[in-house]
């Protein structure tokens, strides 16, 4: 009889400590998410702003002022070139999954 409630006892004690842990794992789970979710958020965001920054240089240099070799081109250049990676990141391929 002592053994069976000294068993009982043990995995009542498990049981709770086990319960415990997937509580507090599901809390940090939870948070992840919403950070997840936030610097994606912040993500979209900064490609938008980064995107209508160069759209807003297109339209000023629409005569073509920006000269590739002065330091307005080459800002020109290296703008366009964040925008197109990240405009292939967001919108682009899928990556093919290795088998």
């Amino acid at each position: 009889m002592i053994l069976l409630i000294t068993i009982i006892t043990i995995l009542s004690g498990a049981l709770g400590y086990f319960i415990y842990r997937a509580y507090i794992l599901a809390g940090i789970l939870a948070d992840t998410e919403d950070y997840i979710t936030d610097l994606e958020d912040i993500s979209v965001y900064m490609f938008q702003q980064i995107k209508d920054a160069r759209i807003n240089m297109q339209e000023i240099d629409r005569i073509g002022a920006f000269e590739e070799d002065d330091e307005a081109g080459t800002t020109f250049a290296m703008l366009k070139e964040v925008v197109d990676n990240l405009d292939k990141e967001f919108n682009g391929e899928k990556k093919e999954k290795i088998k």
